[in-house]
């Protein structure tokens, strides 16, 4: 059992999805909820993140990615809409959302929704605006296995672990072509550049400083629009940075949490 498996696992239901999420542990003050980005599973954090004791930590798989069941989605707001079903499912308060590049932009859109539930927002390889190459989605409707390797190709950096980078080419490969399609479909249509200064809670932003996919550039964007943000730029990183550097990846999203508890 991997570090990521290791605590309290299960299945819950959300409307017509079977969900599957770990849990660190239950009935804690602050909750800390994980959400990957396209065709990835829950798989895409560091374990000493998912086993902090700053807060409850949820990580789990949007439906038809990973174990969940369920059809996967075209558009942020659906997913952000299983991410809300998810929260009043497990009855969490004060929960802090943390979105990796299509799982921030749906942190961003429930952001501006500005549930009761939420406290706060950690933004993680992601943009206002995430538009993608006409290579992956064509590609990923016409040669899956190609293209993943493409999207593995741009999702690393150059200092990124040979085994890192084959266990998540294996991730995508298992995983429903059509669901990791329309993922980057949702991610294409996103935009909320025009609507990003309106979100009004604490927000940390993470970029890797060698991300192809969601350039720097990006991070600093959201820095200057969103009121009181933070950026952390992580040097050497690519787009998989939680995983290319869990230590200093886990340090800034604790060293953000702390001054809130």
């Amino acid at each position: 059992m991997t570090d990521i498996e290791r605590g309290f696992m299960a299945f819950i239901k959300v409307n017509h999805d079977d969900l599957f999420y770990t849990c660190s542990r239950t009935q804690s003050q602050r909750n800390l909820l994980l959400i990957h980005g396209s065709g990835a599973d829950h798989s895409s954090w560091p374990g000493a993140l998912l086993q902090t004791a700053e807060a409850g930590v949820y990580a789990f798989d949007l439906p038809g990615h990973g174990r969940s069941k369920g059809r996967g989605r075209d558009r942020v707001e659906d997913y952000a809409d299983v991410v809300q079903g998810l929260v009043l499912r497990l009855g969490l308060e004060n929960v802090w959302l943390a979105g990796h590049s299509l799982g921030g932009a749906v942190v961003q859109t429930l952001g501006l929704r500005a549930p009761e539930w939420l406290s706060g927002l950690i933004l993680v390889g992601t943009g206002c605006r995430l538009r993608v190459a006409p290579a992956i989605l064509e590609g990923l409707a016409k040669d899956f296995e190609k293209t993943v390797d493409l999207v593995c190709d741009w999702a690393y950096g150059p200092e990124a672990a040979p085994e890192l980078i084959r266990a998540g080419k294996k991730v995508f490969l298992q995983g429903d072509p059509r669901v990791m399609h329309g993922d980057f479909m949702a991610c294409n249509r996103f935009d909320l550049c025009g609507r990003i200064s309106e979100i009004a809670l604490p927000t940390l932003i993470v970029s890797g400083s060698e991300d192809r996919l969601t350039p720097v550039k990006y991070g600093h964007f959201l820095r200057d629009r969103i009121p009181g943000s933070r950026l952390v730029e992580i040097q050497g990183a690519g787009h998989m940075m939680a995983l290319e550097r869990p230590g200093e990846f886990t340090s800034a999203v604790l060293e953000f949490l702390v001054p809130y508890a």
